[in-house]
C-alpha cells in the first residue's frame, strides 16, 4: 500500500468521524431538553381593565425554567418599568404581583400598554434562551361604581326575610350584589328600568348574630364600592323541641331513607340516625339551594312583584313550627340535633294540598328527608316548598295557578306520621313561611316598599 493510499484512507476516516460528530451533535441539540425550543408562557389577558392601585397578577411558566424577566408600562409618553429580575436559580413557574406605576394624582390617561419579556433557561438561540414578549391592552379605570339604596325592608329577623332596591351604575360593571356579613352573597334582579335592581334576602336561622348586610358593586377594575343597607333587628321566637326516638322509627323510617336516598347504612341505630339527619340533611340542603338559586332570573327586568299570602293547609293543625332547634335522645342520650325549617301542618290522611299563588313547578322528586318534595318558583327567588307528600298532581316544568290542588299530603320521608311540610324558600334559603302567610307583612315590609321605591325610580 503506497502512502497517497494511506493518507486517503486517513482522511477519510477523520472526515466519517467529523461527520459522525457533526450528526450526533447535531441531534443533542435537537433532541436534548438543555436547548428545548418552546417559549415561556405568560399567562394574562390580552385586553384587560386597571384602577392603578390593586396589584396587577402575571403568571409566567416555562419547562427549562425562566431566568429573566421585565414588565414595563407604555402609555405613548412614559415608558416605566414596573419590574425586572435576572434568577440566580431559574423558575419553572412565577406568580407575580406587579405594583402599579408612581403617577401623580392629576394624571388622566385611560388607555395603556403594559409589554411582557420574558427569557428562559434553554440553551437554543445561540445559548440565549428562548424569548417571549407579550403586549397587554390596559384600560384604564379609576372610578368607583355608583351604588345607592333607594328603598328597604325596615326591619329582619333571625331566619326571616326583607326586600332591598338599589341603583347600581358603572360603565364596566362586573358584578354587584347583597351580602349578609360579608359571608353569604343574594343576587339582584333589573327592576323598572336601567341600573336599578331589586333582591328578596334572608337572614339564615343557622347565623346567629347579624353583623351588617351590604349593597357591593365591583367593576372590571377592581374598583369596589360598598354601601350599607340600614336594617333594624327584630329579635325571633326560637323554640327548642327535645324528641325522643325509638329502635322502630330508626330501623324502619331512617333506614328507608337512607335506601330510597342511595346512601349506606351504617351498622348501629346511633350511626343510621346520625348519618340521616346530619349528612343526608346536607345533601337535601344543598339540592335546595341549588335549585333556589336556579330559581332567580337576573337577566329580566320585572317591573312588579304581586304576591298573596300563602294559606294554611284547608282544616289544619300546626304539629311542628318554624325555628324550632331540635334535640335527639336515645335511650336517654342526645345524640344529635338540627334545625326544624318549615312549618309542619296535619289535617286529615293524604288531604288535598292547593298552591296560594301562581308559579312554574322546578322541583319533583324524592328529596331524602323531606320525602316527595315540590318546589314552585314565584318571582324574584322566592319558591314555596310541599314536602313528604303522597301523591303529586303536577309535572316538572308545569304552570300553576293560584288554587290549584297540586299535590296529596303523605308519610314520605323521615317523618312520624302523614303531614305536610311547608316551606318557603328564598334564593336558596328556607325561611320563616309565618311572614309570607300574613299579608299585612307582606304589604309593609314588601309591596309598600316596592310601592315607594317605584315612585323615586320613575320620578327621575
Amino acid at each position: 500500500m503506497t502512502f497517497k493510499t494511506k493518507k486517503t484512507s486517513l482522511a477519510s476516516v477523520i472526515f466519517m468521524f467529523i461527520f459522525i460528530s457533526l450528526i450526533a451533535g447535531g441531534g443533542f441539540v435537537f433532541f436534548s431538553p438543555m436547548f428545548e425550543k418552546n417559549k415561556p408562557t405568560i399567562d394574562i389577558q390580552n385586553n384587560i381593565f386597571w384602577n392603578l392601585h390593586s396589584k396587577l397578577s402575571i403568571k409566567l411558566s416555562d419547562d427549562s425554567g425562566i431566568k429573566f424577566y421585565k414588565i414595563i408600562f407604555k402609555d405613548g409618553n412614559k415608558e416605566i418599568v414596573l419590574a425586572q429580575e435576572i434568577l440566580p436559580i431559574p423558575s419553572k413557574q412565577l406568580d407575580l404581583q406587579i405594583d402599579p406605576p408612581k403617577l401623580d394624582m392629576f394624571y388622566k390617561k385611560d388607555k395603556a400598554i403594559i409589554q411582557v419579556q420574558v427569557v428562559d433557561n434553554s440553551k437554543w438561540n445561540y445559548m440565549n434562551g428562548n424569548i417571549a414578549i407579550k403586549n397587554i391592552n390596559v384600560k384604564i379605570d379609576k372610578k368607583k361604581p355608583t351604588a345607592n339604596i333607594v328603598n328597604n325592608s325596615r326591619y329582619i329577623q333571625r331566619g326571616g326575610s326583607a326586600i332591598v332596591v338599589v341603583q347600581v351604575k358603572d360603565k364596566n360593571l362586573k358584578e354587584a350584589y347583597i351580602s349578609f356579613n360579608n359571608k353569604i352573597k343574594f343576587k339582584l334582579t333589573p327592576y323598572l328600568k336601567e341600573s336599578y335592581f331589586v333582591a328578596l334576602i334572608a337572614w339564615p336561622i343557622d347565623i346567629k348574630k347579624f353583623k351588617r348586610v351590604n349593597l357591593v358593586a365591583i367593576d372590571k377594575a377592581n374598583n369596589q364600592t360598598v354601601t350599607k343597607v340600614p336594617l333594624y333587628i327584630q329579635n325571633a321566637r326560637l323554640k327548642k323541641d327535645n324528641i325522643k326516638l325509638s329502635e322502630n322509627f330508626i330501623k324502619n323510617v331512617s333506614t328507608n331513607v337512607l335506601e330510597q336516598s342511595n346512601m349506606q347504612v351504617p351498622q348501629t341505630l346511633e350511626e343510621i340516625f346520625i348519618y340521616s339527619n346530619k349528612e343526608l340533611r346536607a345533601k337535601n340542603l344543598k339540592t335546595i339551594k341549588e335549585v333556589g338559586d336556579k330559581a332567580i332570573d337576573t337577566t329580566s327586568i320585572i317591573d312588579s312583584f304581586n304576591i298573596k299570602r300563602f294559606r294554611r293547609l284547608r282544616g289544619s293543625k300546626t304539629v311542628a313550627s318554624y325555628g324550632e332547634r331540635r334535640s335527639y335522645y336515645l335511650d336517654g342520650k342526645k345524640i344529635n340535633e338540627a334545625w326544624h325549617l318549615g312549618i309542619d301542618m296535619a289535617s286529615i290522611k293524604h288531604a288535598p294540598i292547593k298552591i296560594s299563588n301562581d308559579g312554574v313547578v322546578v322541583y319533583k322528586n324524592y328529596l331524602g328527608l323531606y320525602g316527595n318534595a315540590i318546589i314552585v318558583k314565584h318571582s324574584l327567588g322566592l319558591c314555596s316548598l310541599y314536602a313528604h307528600t303522597s301523591t303529586q298532581n303536577v309535572e316538572l316544568g308545569d304552570s300553576v295557578t293560584a288554587g290549584q290542588k297540586i299535590a296529596n299530603t303523605g308519610s314520605t320521608g323521615g317523618v312520624f306520621g302523614d303531614h305536610l311540610h311547608f316551606g318557603i324558600i328564598v334564593q336558596g334559603y328556607e325561611v320563616n313561611p309565618l311572614e309570607w302567610m300574613d299579608s299585612h307583612w307582606i304589604k309593609g315590609r314588601i309591596t309598600k316598599v316596592l310601592k315607594n321605591a317605584k315612585k323615586q325610580i320613575l320620578s327621575k
